[in-house]
């Protein structure tokens, strides 16, 4: 057994008159299984890097239940919002010597100093941290290590404050008296591991068709190489271990690859991870059961390929015999699987636009796998039915129908994971461009651009604020804005309570003097409240009742659409409008306007208020028109992700197709050296291989588009929202893949022309 493995070994690197074929067939069948192997890995690493992740989480919770003997820490949290990025805050004050530390922290901070996270450190140290730390209270002098932060994208900081600072906030302050909760352990939820594995199967699906296409290239000069080693005495058994062992060859030159391409990968994964998404190398291991499962099965698929190969193949010593001509595909199963997807998509029009029924989404989830199983499952059939029926026409074009006539098989193996992968990138690509053109755009509100600037804090402060900030060089005016609820009987409201310059930042009111009172419509057409109403607050989570108040007569309706969304329905109403009626402790926004860009005046007073830390959180007004940006751009990495996904599938399936085109012009060396000397010019044996080689491709694009459409607008039915075909991305995909069509045929001519020479033909 020995003795046959190390031949199947010689013969895998160098053997047979055509070496340079070994190499490339070796060569090809290793990165195939390297690419195989280095997504895996990661797969089998998200279980450890959720668990790592809550384990972490679970040793950071505070204990808040008393413990004898120990001084409680005094922790007050808040989130305030900083270029775009929430940042949580934890103030704390120790109560005795003996008050619990955090983890990832060797002390407590003192007054006024800052421990920062590894990912918020990161972002201080950029080119845009001098304008970040304007807006965290206190000075940094040191940072949290990644044992106490349970995400790497976690932006926290412990904050040092005086314990009588932290006392004053009442109810919200938490006793904490220890860290540390008991990790139960994690697993991946339903909604994960759904998430997860349709992506591992379009990602694997044609790296797996590539690595069986590679082990199975130069088939024909394998295996009349296996028929020379049992006419000197092989047997039947020996050389299938022959067969095994030159195919575990370039598997295992693969695997090492493999493995070698994700330990570099793990270094720098945190920095080429879309959507700012952040990661610790420590977390990203993958468990050792499923490194063992993949060290084994990755390679038993190339040795198990090739020798499934030889199932229909009977090699004796004096030649190879194929039993039997190919058998026509069976249609029923195809058919069956296709239309129980159709079927479950359709009964989704039972349900109501918008409704988000657990039935509908199980319907269409299920549906959408059959759907995408059936349509790779149709195409071999669809080639090969379409190309019966196909005759007549230039004589490159005969040549490529009757090849795939006589074997059309392979080539739609090859094309059937691309349409999966297709289809899934059409299918997402259509609801994100729906989603995100159906969201309602709002016009800003024109006292956005007078007053750019809004510290939001508590009646208790804001006479500080406002003198703080109206101190800052360059501040032109400060304009408190009180929000309040309205309520009458049931039914509750909201209410913005200021002067002009503040109303006109939540919405365009048009012309405005005190006294004014306006209603954002929310749907056209509606009419403004009247009547007596109750004015009411929420103090620390505690509704606080105000006065009354009796609506006035003429209140001026606004439009919707005209102010940001989740407005519409509020009352606007100016200081004249009240009649000296004392509003309740409540919130309270003071804008801001002054000289110089939006920016550069938002960090001046966010450093002027600095002192008064949670008390007081600076951001710019137009905070939504921030986070619409920023969610626009989100969209628009998603959808390069997608493009860049797809191009990486279509390069896989291109080599594969290049595989099998070399694979075929090999094989079919004679006959194509006889046709060359018989005047059959090279541009029509080209054009063959292209006809060859495009139509699978073309049917299955077509597939594509029409299965990723037809998932597409049922999901976005049940959304509610319009369809949108982003026409430019379908563009995109078809020229790509008609390009790499046009490349695969480019890179087999030199080997054609080889084939065709007369020498070759005389030597034959």
């Amino acid at each position: 057994m020995m003795r046959d493995l190390v031949l199947g070994l010689r013969l895998a690197v160098g053997g047979g008159r055509m070496s340079g074929a070994a190499l490339l067939r070796l060569a090809m069948t290793a990165f195939g299984i390297a690419l195989a192997v280095a997504v895996l890995l990661p797969a089998a690493a998200v279980h450890h890097l959720v668990g790592a992740q809550a384990e972490r989480a679970a040793a950071i919770k505070p204990v808040t239940e008393p413990r004898a003997g120990v001084a409680p820490l005094l922790t007050y949290d808040w989130l305030p919002v900083i270029s775009e990025h929430v940042v949580k805050i934890t103030a704390v004050a120790a109560t005795g010597p003996g008050s619990p530390v955090p983890p990832g922290v060797d002390r407590l901070p003192a007054p006024g100093e800052l421990l920062v996270s590894p990912e918020l450190a990161a972002k201080l140290a950029s080119a845009d941290g001098a304008a970040l730390a304007a807006y965290l209270p206190g000075r940094v002098v040191g940072e949290i290590s990644w044992q106490g932060v349970a995400d790497a994208g976690d932006l926290t900081a412990y904050y040092g404050a005086p314990a009588a600072q932290i006392e004053a906030e009442g109810d919200e302050v938490t006793q904490v008296y220890a860290f540390g909760r008991p990790y139960t352990g994690v697993g991946l939820s339903a909604a994960m591991v759904g998430f997860i594995l349709p992506i591992a199967a379009v990602l694997l699906l044609p790296l797996l068709i590539f690595v069986t296409t590679a082990s199975r290239m130069g088939a024909a000069q394998r295996e009349r190489r296996l028929a020379a080693l049992r006419l000197i005495g092989l047997d039947a058994r020996q050389v299938k271990r022959v067969a095994a062992a030159e195919s575990l060859v370039g598997a295992v030159i693969g695997l090492v690859a493999g493995i070698g391409f994700f330990a570099v990968l793990r270094t720098f994964v945190a920095d080429i991870l879309p959507f700012g998404l952040r990661i610790f190398p420590q977390d990203f291991v993958p468990s050792w059961p499923l490194v063992v499962v993949i060290v084994l099965l990755v390679p038993g698929l190339a040795v198990g390929s090739a020798l499934f190969g030889l199932r229909r193949t009977i090699v004796e010593p004096l030649g190879v015999v194929r039993q039997g001509k190919p058998v026509r595909r069976r249609m029923w199963w195809r058919w069956a699987i296709t239309a129980i997807g159709v079927l479950l998509l359709a009964m989704t029009l039972a349900f109501d636009r918008g409704d988000g029924d657990s039935a509908a989404g199980l319907a269409l989830t299920v549906g959408s796998v059959f759907l995408l199983v059936g349509v790779a499952a149709l195409l071999p059939w669809l080639v090969e039915r379409l190309v019966g029926r196909l005759h007549g026409g230039p004589p490159s074009w005969q040549l490529a129908i009757r090849r795939l006539q006589l074997d059309s098989g392979t080539a739609s193996r090859v094309v059937s994971g691309l349409v999966v992968v297709l289809a899934g990138t059409i299918l997402t690509q259509g609801v994100v461009t729906s989603l995100s053109a159906a969201d309602r755009h709002w016009t800003v509100p024109d006292g956005v651009a007078a007053a750019p600037v809004r510290v939001v804090t508590t009646a208790a402060h804001q006479a500080e604020v406002v003198k703080l900030a109206g101190a800052v060089p360059g501040v032109t005016g400060t304009h408190p804005a009180r929000g309040v609820v309205v309520r009458s009987g049931p039914e509750r409201s909201f209410g913005t309570f200021g002067d002009c310059v503040a109303l006109k930042v939540q919405a365009n009111i048009g012309d405005c003097a005190d006294g004014d009172v306006f209603y954002v419509a929310p749907a056209p057409g509606a009419t403004a409240p009247a009547g007596r109403v109750r004015l009411q607050s929420y103090v620390r989570g505690r509704a606080v009742d105000g006065p009354e108040w009796t609506l006035p007569a003429g209140i001026k309706v606004v439009p919707p659409g005209d102010t940001p969304s989740g407005d519409e329905g509020n009352l606007l109403v100016t200081p004249g409008a009240l009649g000296g009626l004392a509003l309740p402790g409540s919130t309270v926004s003071v804008y801001v306007s002054g000289t110089g860009g939006p920016q550069a005046l938002s960090d001046a007073v966010a450093r002027a208020v600095r002192p008064l830390a949670w008390n007081a959180t600076v951001a710019k007004s137009d905070y939504l028109g921030d986070y619409r940006a920023r969610d626009n751009q989100l969209v628009a990495s998603f959808r390069s992700v997608l493009i860049t996904a797809s191009l990486f599938v279509l390069a896989v399936a291109a080599m594969s197709l290049l595989m099998l085109s070399i694979e075929q012009i090999s094989e079919r060396r004679r006959p194509l050296a006889a046709l060359s000397a018989a005047g059959v010019p090279i541009g029509v044996l080209a054009r063959g291989a292209l006809w060859q080689t495009g139509i699978p491709v073309v049917i299955g694009v077509v597939l594509a588009v029409a299965a990723g459409l037809g998932l597409t607008a049922p999901i976005l039915r049940l959304a509610d929202r319009p369809m949108i075909i982003d026409v430019p991305v379908l563009l995109a995909l078809a020229v790509t893949t008609v390009a790499a069509v046009l490349l695969v045929t480019a890179l087999t001519m030199p080997l054609l022309r080889q084939v065709t020479r007369l020498d070759t033909l005389r030597s034959e």
